[in-house]
């Protein structure tokens, strides 16, 4: 037991200060919901109108789907944010139902790049108060801060692989994490050992929003996207449509699912893009509660 404290103790001075939030001490923020931020930063307010739906035609005869046209860069991957009063409430409301039977455990969030696992896992850290860590990230800072790009130019993907697994393994043995993967963590079966000691859940996110916001944005710091020349969007939409068919059964492995267009449907509205990052992390939240309470009827009927 006090070797595992020990081992915990020593992780939690390896990760960087900047990557994981901490308290003013300097140690890892495992304490209670910061009660001096009662309305959540976030992106989008909740005024929610739908879009109209459109099929854009591509020189060669291709066909492309993009009901996410105007789909904001912002939505998934930005820092900053503001919800609504509501939101917020209810926001706040779900964490402290699902808090009993969460437990302290780590939450993982899997999908595809572009998902929206970094602005999500903020809202949910903080509602939660827990800490918020991208294992990307952790990668970049072991190997000399150098990005997740460069790594797979100078080494290959193998040994970032690698190392996000040893990186998986290391955060496995904490608690009261949020935890953004990597969109490929979930190809390799290890990685799910150490995640199943908390708790995953898939941002699912059709993949014309996340070819038309890639494309918008660039791909240079996707490793996987960035190759050959063409129509942004028609090369980004096909290689992530080959990524999702290898991915795809890998990603269901997760303990809950989070589908933009079942929420965007519940709400009647056509486009995702109107989805403010809080409403999908109520979702999130939901989600994760129905997974944990089914959970503890089942060990209550195993007579656990």
């Amino acid at each position: 037991m006090e070797a595992k404290f020990a081992q915990s103790m020593q992780f939690s001075t390896w990760i960087d200060s900047e990557k994981i939030l901490r308290k003013p001490s300097g140690s890892i923020q495992f304490g209670q919901i910061r009660r001096d931020k009662k309305r959540l930063q976030m992106l989008i307010s909740g005024h929610l109108q739908p879009k109209k739906t459109s099929t854009w035609h591509r020189p060669g005869g291709l066909e492309v789907s993009r009901t996410h046209k105007k789909f904001p860069a912002s939505i998934f991957e930005s820092g900053s944010h503001y919800a609504s009063f509501d939101e917020a409430m209810i926001l706040k409301h779900k964490s402290q139902e699902i808090m009993p039977y969460l437990n302290g455990r780590c939450i993982y969030l899997v999908g595809m790049m572009g998902s929206g696992k970094t602005t999500v896992g903020k809202i949910l850290s903080e509602v939660l108060g827990y800490s918020f860590c991208d294992s990307d990230v952790l990668v970049e800072d072991d190997v000399d801060g150098i990005s997740v790009a460069e790594i797979f130019k100078r080494y290959g993907e193998g040994f970032f692989r690698d190392k996000e697994t040893e990186m998986l393994r290391k955060l496995s043995l904490m608690h009261r994490l949020v935890v953004s993967t990597g969109g490929g963590a979930v190809i390799r079966p290890i990685n799910w050992k150490y995640m199943q000691k908390g708790v995953s859940i898939w941002l699912d996110v059709p993949l014309d929003a996340l070819a038309q916001r890639i494309a918008d944005v660039g791909t240079h710091s996707r490793p996987l996207l960035h190759h050959g020349s063409g129509d942004a969007y028609i090369k980004t939409f096909r290689r992530l449509s080959n990524l999702f068919e290898e991915r795809g059964d890998a990603y269901a492995n997760a303990n809950a699912r989070v589908s933009l267009e079942n929420i965007a449907a519940k709400m009647g509205l056509r486009d995702v893009s109107n989805l403010t990052p809080t409403l999908i992390a109520i979702e999130a939240l939901e989600q994760i509660g129905g997974f944990l309470r089914g959970e503890d009827n089942g060990m209550a009927i195993s007579g656990f």
